[in-house]
């Protein structure tokens, strides 16, 4: 694929995913698992395994919105001593959708978060399997801005020979306090691509000899 081609086709391609974000619009009355199943493709009858409340149904929660950070949107991976831009970018990923629930245990709330994007192979051609990295944290809006919690996840995407594929991740494992009165109205989750997840973990500085 030429160079102008390659332009042509992604400028499609992300307008579309743009004018589909713009358009999906969740109706009110359309239930979680419903939201969930459209996204990520789950057929009627097999719906995704809900998050188990062995103390029966939760009171009414404010879940907050999803929000994706400024400047977090996107993930582009550039050739070896390259930056990501023109023709040295080996692929870029999208978020495209995203969906959540919350439910209460105690005075902690789980937070349930799906999201759905995109993997584009760029000019210089793209592996046939990378790794995308995902932030997700709850924050307390304000005049300074508090995070109540965060973690970094990974997600493999295999893209084979394909110019470019669909990935999702789904995880139910963030927790965060009970908002007390009106703070709730003040959370949202925050998501984003982090590079800094795919950093290898720090080795434990060892500790000195005894002389």
């Amino acid at each position: 694929m030429g160079k102008t081609s390659f332009k042509i086709a992604t400028s499609s391609l992300l307008a579309l995913m743009i004018g589909a974000m713009v358009s999906a619009t969740p109706a009110a009355s359309q239930s979680l698992t419903d939201r969930f199943k459209s996204l990520f493709g789950g057929k009627s009858d097999e719906p995704p395994p809900p998050i188990v409340d062995n103390k029966g149904p939760a009171p009414d929660i404010n879940c907050p919105p999803v929000g994706i950070r400024a400047g977090a949107s996107t993930f582009a991976v550039a050739a070896p001593g390259k930056e990501a831009v023109g023709n040295d970018v080996r692929y870029q990923a999208t978020i495209t959708k995203t969906a959540r629930e919350c439910i209460k245990n105690g005075g902690e709330i789980t937070a349930r978060i799906g999201i759905q994007g995109r993997v584009i192979v760029g000019p210089a051609g793209a592996p046939t399997s990378v790794e995308v990295p995902l932030r997700i944290a709850v924050v307390q809006g304000g005049v300074s801005e508090k995070v109540l919690a965060t973690k970094a996840y990974r997600t493999n995407v295999e893209i084979g020979e394909q110019d470019s594929v669909p990935f999702s991740l789904v995880v139910d494992d963030l927790v965060y306090p009970e908002p007390q009165g009106a703070d709730g109205d003040k959370y949202i989750f925050y998501i984003g691509f982090d590079p800094q997840a795919l950093a290898p973990e720090p080795k434990p500085k060892a500790g000195k000899k005894k002389k």
